[in-house]
């Protein structure tokens, strides 16, 4: 392919990245939660769904663990296990708040300097389940402490999100095996 061909692919690769990022879904500016308290957040959780994407492609099991780095940022680690391969696959992010200490509203990284939005909309009161949204419609989370969530808080998280313009028909549902009893993990 000579030159000129080349670069017109390129230039027409990025002309699409742009039209994408700028007809892609769009949630509109939701309140996230505000009386959000990070220590509290810190720890496992277990997604129960999520609006599927590349990384978490064919997951199951997946999880994330936050703490809290040196420098006051947020370390995330976020795993499963490939339902095909059974390959474990592990990403090791950071995270910041974007907001007001006490607002849900964080900036998530797992590459390098471009961060994206990880706004928590619904929190139970002992912190054991959470409804976080990101930038856009592409990507949503239910969370649970544990690998299971009640129906009437599942109805209500689905029932916000149908409402803030999710297709939560497109929600896939986190397979999780079962616990193990200790010593035969």
């Amino acid at each position: 392919m000579d030159k000129k061909k080349s670069l017109l692919l390129l230039v027409g690769a990025a002309a699409g990245a742009v039209v994408y990022n700028i007809w892609k879904p769009v949630k509109s500016k939701l309140p996230v939660i505000q009386d959000f308290e990070l220590d509290r957040y810190l720890g496992v959780w277990y997604e129960i769904a999520r609006m599927d994407f590349y990384w978490e492609k064919n997951l199951k099991d997946v999880k994330a663990e936050y703490s809290t780095n040196e420098d006051g940022s947020i370390r995330v680690v976020n795993s499963g296990v490939n339902i095909r391969t059974q390959k474990f696959k592990q990403s090791v992010g950071k995270a910041k708040l974007a907001g007001e200490p006490n607002e849900g509203n964080l900036r998530v990284s797992f590459f390098g300097p471009f961060y994206s939005g990880y706004h928590i909309m619904h929190i139970d009161g002992n912190y054991e389940y959470a409804l976080v949204f990101g930038d856009n419609l592409d990507y949503m989370w239910i969370l649970s402490r544990t690998k299971t969530i009640p129906t009437e808080v599942r109805d209500k998280y689905l029932g916000y999100a149908e409402l803030s313009g999710y297709a939560v028909k497109d929600l896939v549902w986190t397979f999780h095996e079962p616990n193990l009893p200790e010593g035969l993990e």
